[in-house]
């Protein structure tokens, strides 16, 4: 199926080429999304007639996106989630969620504008892609975390393998701890053992020396 493009669509073409498309694809999210018409004749004659219009339009919008994406590009946005020990989370991050974080960060983003290959499935830092304009994008990053403490260390560069070998290495230090700690006690037992039938006999023999001098 032939359609003229009314803007830029990524893999595809520029504002006013005629395309080949799936007619599938045409009819499910070209057409309904304003993005391209039909190549017929009278859409070509209309498109050739508002081109300027079209062009101007799009120059203005462009303008507003790249003021957008100077502000969004580089901004990290924290979306607290559940997760296992090992950073699987239970559920995942969508485009959504993504958009919730942004909203309340202060940015109005459509969620159909963060492009997601996939859902986020572990914490940790994830880069996402915003579509701000067929000619504009912006990157910024989601902070997925089991709690805020844990989302300023993802944010300091500490992976969650790298927070759960700390802990790991706090326990085996404390557990050294305890073993030197019930070693020690051990040893003063046996001292004290050793010391008191010595600590006897000189107090029987001054006792006796005592006597004598009597």
């Amino acid at each position: 199926m032939q359609v003229i493009l009314l803007e830029r669509v990524a893999k595809l073409g520029q504002m006013g080429d005629v395309v080949d498309v799936k007619p599938g694809y045409a009819r499910n999210f070209l057409l309904p999304q304003g993005k391209a018409k039909s190549a017929s004749e009278t859409n070509i004659s209309a498109f050739e007639s508002e081109k300027a219009k079209l062009e101007a339009h799009n120059l203005e919008t462009k303008t507003e996106a790249d003021a957008l994406a100077a502000k969004l590009n580089g901004q990290k946005f924290t979306i607290i989630r559940s997760a296992s020990d090992t950073g699987a989370l239970y559920g995942s991050v969508t485009p959504r969620d993504a958009s919730d974080a942004a909203i309340e960060a202060g940015f109005t983003i459509d969620r159909k504008q963060f492009t997601l290959k996939s859902p986020i499935k572990e914490l940790g830092l994830h880069e996402i892609e915003i579509k701000l304009h067929p000619e504009v994008t912006a990157l910024v990053i989601v902070n997925v975390a089991r709690s805020l403490e844990e989302a300023q260390l993802q944010a300091s560069g500490k992976s969650i393998q790298d927070l759960a070998a700390e802990q790991e290495q706090e326990a085996e230090f404390e557990i050294a701890e305890l073993f030197d700690d019930i070693g020690s006690a051990a040893l003063d037992d046996d001292l004290g053992i050793d010391v008191e039938p010595e600590a006897l006999v000189d107090s029987e023999s001054e006792t006796s020396a005592e006597s004598k001098s009597e």
